[in-house]
């Protein structure tokens, strides 16, 4: 496999399991063959062992002693419970990015909603709503309320809405009440919105999986 610079190998074999599991090839249960990551990817067991720590420490994954690496339940419910959580985390730092309104802060947010409503396609709206999202993560979070959130992005497919024609008219309107909400001094509404958005991709997302028959019973290993 060619190196993709910039990125961690770490990162890439975390991205790789969870295409596995978003697309059914992995499902709850199954043992995550080392080996086979190893030839897919091209790289050493360490990197792939690095992320099998982080899956498991995002409770994606669970290691069993002389056994392996294992996935934990997925399904719709677990999928929506990262989103959920993800939710709560990202309410509180928009929450308290309302109750401190910094004028350089807000005039910076309310040029990037400038360009959200400006998108014409998914990539660009992604990008620019991350960036959204990371400065005020970045202002607000404490380290630890950072690490949370990392982690609990490990189940929002980002793929899935890069493919989806309908993510600029979807999450726009979210968008802009939580500026609102900021510019209001109106924490708790800038908190519900955040879950809200959460609770729609995750209805989405969910949607599409078990259209596409991901979703399965748990069967033990």
């Amino acid at each position: 496999m060619p190196k993709r610079y910039g990125i961690k190998e770490k990162d890439l074999v975390v991205a790789h399991i969870l295409d596995l599991l978003l697309t059914g090839r992995l499902r709850t249960g199954d043992r995550v063959d080392r080996n086979d990551v190893a030839a897919s990817l091209g790289l050493s067991r360490m990197p792939i062992q690095e992320a099998l720590g982080q899956l498991e420490h995002d409770g994606i994954l669970a290691t069993t002693y002389h056994r392996g690496a294992f996935v934990q339940r997925f399904d719709a419910d677990t999928l929506r419970e990262h989103h959920e959580v993800h939710g709560l985390l990202t309410g509180a730092t928009s929450a308290r990015a309302a109750a401190d309104r910094r004028p350089e802060i807000l005039a910076t947010l309310d040029g990037m909603l400038e360009q959200l409503r400006a998108a014409t396609d998914p990539p660009a709206y992604i990008t620019t709503s991350e960036r959204y999202r990371g400065l005020i993560v970045e202002t607000y979070a404490g380290p630890r309320l950072r690490a949370a959130i990392h982690s609990s992005r490990s189940l929002m497919p980002r793929t899935f809405w890069l493919h989806n024609p309908d993510f600029r008219t979807l999450l726009l309107p979210f968008a802009e009440t939580e500026n609102k909400a900021i510019h209001d001094g109106a924490p708790d509404r800038a908190r519900r919105v955040c879950m809200d958005r959460a609770d729609l991709m995750a209805d989405i997302v969910i949607s599409d999986l078990q259209r596409c028959g991901v979703f399965t019973e748990f069967r033990s290993s």
